[in-house]
């Protein structure tokens, strides 16, 4: 069969199109013979250059006759990475991008965030959440002259620069440039900032200090250009072992420190240090990251990361947008046939190794990204909380500040949405404290404050329902006066389906929701209702800002994802009754028992009855 018969006109088209115009087609008898309006079947034409695994995807994807979306037909036609030219054309005309070319401009770390703001977000890049006080204070000078004042450091361990006028992407881009500061592959369908344990290399618990394995794997992406050929974005995570988890169960690829002991080391596999694999993490979907039965040698890990993700771009879905995560290949092929395929692309053989004979890192203590900790004969570190990410300008320059006077020009950004600042001298302490509450931050904030992560929601970002950044403010604000807690509870606020703050794994999980209330009659005007307020009511309703309330998720050795307690919450009504859930765990709690403990112990239905809260309508 002549596989051009089952191409589309529109197909044929584009292939033929980005043949002509890129030269990827080598024919077999001429490497330079004109490609005529049939398109090259993959028996008739071999494609060369880096781009050799988007082209083949996309070839077979049609080949099979399947329908490129439009986000494949534009990296096929012209890669992202080759459209700078096109990003500094629209700035210097003083015009956003529309249609797929907002989709294309990610690449490069600029995100035209329309309709929220009418102004561009940029995305930055550093591995294992390592940054340099030259870098943030720099940082810092840009927000100032070509952004907003401020920054968000995101639940990868990175930082956003937000209210980026039309004429700033070049500029912002070459000043991050100059510092040091890598962007591309931010966004779009490329592999996201790659997460280490955050106090690698000065943590006394770790097994392994994974800060040189994020430095090596964002190496290999800089440096490999196929690992731009993504179907979807990916995300990795190093986990050492270290007292602040990594969250790399929740990763599509996450590396797990273990030990194999002398008693159990086999022919195989000798005693010392491994990384266990673990696949699929795509908590928004309900499903942890799996452990595939493999161990590798830490000099393994990029090499097999690198062959895992070149699988994915070989197979993945490249006809629906939905269906194009790794967990969606990993489902429709099953784990052994994906692992075939992956070991098919290594240069070594993989082990496999049963879970239970390795030795597992003690657990991470919780809310160790917050406060002062000691290290070694006279060291510390501080965690600075930050408002749900929020930096100001001044704020980044003051960190860096002290990260100078007080520590060695390192900081470390964390999955907890604040910073740390290493290598300070116990003896400094008390000085350091001061200049903290000087500069109105804080290092020993409300446990419900140290825990709180929320996405950048409505106000900056297209697809959130609600304002999550505000309402977690106004969660913390209310707890922190009227609940005294003495363990570390995680609320996450999510504005939308893809949930970057990750909501089912929070101690608390939000995810905004859009709900109808009924407008009441009162002396002549109309007014929003609430639950528990009595008004006549009109028969016309409003629709608010509101959350859908989840409970008892948790991720590394408390694995689980969230129950809804509530549905279809108001945001003004979230504050009272997340202080009611948390009073009443406080209530009804066995001896030193944990929120997720707690929650685990009832029925939905249960829960709700204890606590004193209404089952609404639609509640599970």
């Amino acid at each position: 069969m002549n596989h051009s018969d089952i191409f589309t006109e529109e197909q044929k088209e584009y292939l033929a199109g980005f043949a002509t115009g890129s030269g990827l087609f080598a024919s077999n008898e001429k490497a330079r013979e004109p490609v005529h309006t049939a398109s090259p079947t993959l028996s008739q034409a071999t494609v060369v250059g880096p781009d050799r695994l988007l082209m083949e995807a996309q070839q077979e994807t049609v080949s099979r006759g399947g329908k490129l979306v439009n986000e494949e037909l534009a990296k096929g036609e012209k890669h992202p990475l080759d459209r700078w030219d096109e990003l500094e054309a629209r700035a210097k005309a003083e015009k956003f991008p529309s249609g797929v070319d907002v989709f294309l401009a990610k690449t490069f770390g600029i995100f035209y965030v329309a309709p929220a703001q009418n102004s561009y977000m940029c995305r930055l890049r550093f591995a294992g959440g390592s940054i340099t006080s030259h870098q943030l204070a720099g940082i810092a000078n840009i927000a100032d002259e070509c952004a907003g004042g401020y920054a968000h450091v995101t639940t990868r361990a990175n930082l956003q620069l937000r209210e980026i006028p039309v004429s700033k992407p070049p500029e912002v881009l070459s000043r991050l440039t100059d510092l040091g500061v890598l962007t591309r592959g931010s966004g779009a369908d490329n592999i996201r900032n790659i997460t280490a344990s955050p106090t690698a290399g000065f943590d006394e618990q770790e097994w392994y200090n994974t800060l040189p394995l994020a430095k090596q794997m964002q190496q290999y992406i800089s440096n490999h250009r196929e690992m731009y050929h993504l179907p979807r974005k990916f995300n990795i995570a190093f986990d050492g072992g270290g007292i602040i988890t990594t969250l790399a169960d929740t990763n599509d690829i996450g590396f797990r420190v273990v030990r194999v002991s002398d008693q159990r080391a086999t022919e195989d596999v000798a005693a010392g240090t491994y990384f266990r694999i673990q696949l699929a993490g795509i908590t928004g979907h309900k499903q942890f990251a799996s452990d595939c039965g493999w161990v590798v040698e830490p000099h393994q890990c990029v090499q097999t990361a690198a062959a895992i993700i070149r699988v994915f771009i070989r197979y993945g879905n490249r006809t629906d947008r939905r269906k194009a995560r790794l967990k969606y290949l990993i489902d429709d092929w099953g784990v052994a046939r994906f692992l075939q395929a992956v070991r098919e692309e290594l240069p070594f053989e993989p082990v496999i190794f049963p879970l239970v004979q390795c030795e597992l890192p003690p657990a991470p203590i919780p809310a160790s990204h917050i406060g002062f900790r000691n290290y070694g004969a006279d060291k510390c570190y501080v965690g600075i909380a930050t408002p749900v990410g929020y930096m100001s300008s001044a704020d980044m320059r003051f960190i860096a500040h002290l990260a100078n006077r007080y520590g060695d020009g390192q900081l470390r950004l964390t999955c907890w949405q604040n910073v740390i600042i290493p290598s300070m001298d116990r003896s400094d302490i008390e000085l350091v404290k001061k200049e903290l509450q000087d500069a109105g931050l804080s290092s020993n904030p409300h446990p419900v404050r140290a825990g709180l992560v929320a996405c950048t929601g409505n106000s900056g970002c297209k697809f959130a329902a609600s304002d999550t950044k505000r309402h977690a403010l106004q969660i913390a604000e209310r707890v922190e006066q009227r609940v005294e807690l003495d363990q570390p509870v995680n609320i996450h606020v999510t504005g939308c389906h893809h949930s970057c703050a990750q909501h089912y794994i929070g101690d608390i999980g939000l995810i905004a929701a859009k709900v109808e209330v009924p407008l009441v009659q009162i002396q002549g005007t109309s007014a929003v209702v609430t639950r528990g307020e009595s008004h006549e009511e009109l028969d016309e309703t409003q629709e608010v800002e509101g959350y859908h309330l989840i409970v008892g998720g948790g991720f590394g050795h408390r694995q689980g994802i969230g129950r809804e307690l509530l549905h279809e919450l108001p945001a003004s009504e979230v504050p009272q009754v997340v202080e009611q859930v948390l009073a009443g765990y406080m209530q009804h709690r066995g001896e030193g028992e944990s929120f997720v403990e707690f929650t685990r112990r009832f029925e939905v239905h249960e829960l709700r009855e204890l606590l004193g809260l209404a089952e609404p309508a639609g509640a599970p």
